[in-house]
């Protein structure tokens, strides 16, 4: 331990000269470009991880070096709701990720990267928490400029997927294991259009080193439109996305599911109102039923850079199906697909289906690094006859024991201090208090998390 401190130590005093010149770590690790760095005599040692030139006195080819670590420490009181075995101490995350970037020449390059997440003193650690060690990302990928604003990209083999506000597809970053597809993907791009054609397997995650296999039990595929600087709208999305799972579990039963959603989103993230609206209409089949499932949501914010704090003020608000009846012939049940895991925050608690939430925020910029936020949830279900479900689907109450729709409320603050480009600290808690619903399914116990975060990228 006390040499991996001393390493650490070491390696954060090696970058912290860096630090003002470091361009900003992408979501997609495969998406930052290092290319312009150049190697010479005067370059520290984080350079020359980042620029590894591979031909003398050439710019090409290439190889870039890149990893995290990160620790999480939890503390849950009543974990699910009073139902889950007591774990008095709390338990620590860990996660380790290191990449490398080989571009061969301006068309070719290959993108490898492995991912280590354990949970160390978790009761009962779930597949999400605890992979030691997997082929996270190994893809190729080729690119074509078919003209001076064009470009054309095929990239195949295991990469992530991250779309949109991520309520449907997303890397599910804040849990321990961040999620991969086995996929072959095209990209089309011009000046403010961008196009994603894809088809793949979901990576289901084992508990074991290196046993991250194939996945013939579930597909999923669909194409991306993007149009930037759109007249009056700024920017919108539009999307179709397919899913077949050989076995899905609904209150409503559980069997083969395949389920096409199409849906829109209009966004603009500048000014001092920014807006996000979206919606989704799915259908298909699951078992013998048909799937009629929605949802819409809204997320709006206002800011003031000149204000003093420059506070954000937020509201978010959305409403997402539930089954109206698990015995008639039709399932209206909602599936987020493979939506963010920290959906309505890093406990995690619900997921994205059959619920009305109304979410009011405020964050405040205490400092050049220091950010305060907090925000209130307010959660029902809506609809009596179906339960409520966690991020990936699974049936958390099926809501057979009452009528009752409202859930419970969500109380969450956080601080957040970015110590350099490098290095990021979070602090926080959440305090959810059970309403009636909650209270008739389960013990009904108010849970409350703590968690702290320490998350280093190079």
């Amino acid at each position: 331990m006390k040499t991996a401190i001393l390493a650490l130590g070491i390696f954060l005093g090696s970058i912290s000269a860096y630090a003002q010149k470091a361009s900003l770590f992408k979501p997609l690790r495969y998406d930052e470009d290092w290319s312009k760095m150049k190697r010479d005599s005067s370059a520290g040692s984080y350079d020359k991880i980042k620029f590894i030139p591979l031909a003398k006195h050439q710019k090409l080819p290439y190889l870039s070096l890149g990893g995290e670590v990160r620790y999480q420490y939890f503390y849950l009181k009543n974990e699910d709701w009073g139902d889950a075995i007591p774990d008095k101490d709390g338990f620590l995350l860990t996660r380790f990720l290191g990449h490398a970037d080989w571009h061969l020449n301006k068309h070719l390059r290959a993108f490898v990267q492995l991912q280590s997440s354990m949970a160390n003193s978790r009761l009962q650690p779930s597949i999400v928490e605890e992979n030691p060690l997997d082929l996270h990302q190994a893809f190729v990928e080729a690119k074509w400029n078919t003209s001076s604003q064009t470009t054309l990209t095929t990239r195949i083999g295991r990469q992530e997927l991250s779309y949109g506000s991520q309520r449907l597809v997303a890397v599910r970053e804040a849990p321990n294991n961040r999620m991969a597809f086995d996929a072959l993907k095209l990209i089309y791009q011009q000046k403010n259009f961008k196009s994603d054609a894809f088809y793949s397997h979901p990576v289901a995650n084992k508990a074991g080193i290196f046993d991250d296999h194939f996945n013939e039990n579930a597909k999923f595929w669909g194409l991306y439109s993007v149009i930037n600087h759109a007249p009056v709208l700024n920017n919108i999305d539009f999307y179709y996305l397919g899913i077949w799972k050989k076995t899905a579990t609904l209150v409503a039963g559980k069997g083969e599911e395949l389920r096409h959603s199409v849906g829109t989103r209009i966004w603009k993230t500048s000014g001092a109102w920014q807006y996000d609206f979206e919606g989704v209409y799915q259908f298909g089949t699951f078992q013998d039923k048909t799937i009629r499932a929605w949802t819409v949501s809204s997320n709006t914010t206002f800011q003031k850079d000149e204000w003093r704090l420059k506070p954000k003020f937020g509201l978010k608000t959305e409403a997402i199906s539930g089954d109206e009846n698990p015995n008639d012939n039709r399932v209206e049940t909602f599936n987020p697909l493979y939506p963010k895991g920290a959906y309505f925050g890093l406990a995690a608690l619900i997921g994205p289906s059959n619920l009305f939430d109304i979410h009011p925020s405020i964050d405040l910029e205490l400092t050049d690094r220091l950010n305060w936020g907090m925000d209130y949830d307010i959660f029902w279900r809506l609809s009596k006859h179906d339960g409520i479900y966690a991020p990936n689907m699974s049936v958390i109450y099926a809501g057979k024991n009452t009528e009752e729709k409202f859930i419970g409320t969500q109380l969450a603050m956080d601080f957040n201090y970015q110590l350099n480009p490098f290095v990021y600290l979070r602090l926080e808690a959440t305090w959810f208090a059970s309403g009636p619903f909650i209270q008739a399914e389960s013990a009904g116990k108010d849970i409350f998390m703590t968690a702290l975060t320490t998350q280093v990228k190079f």
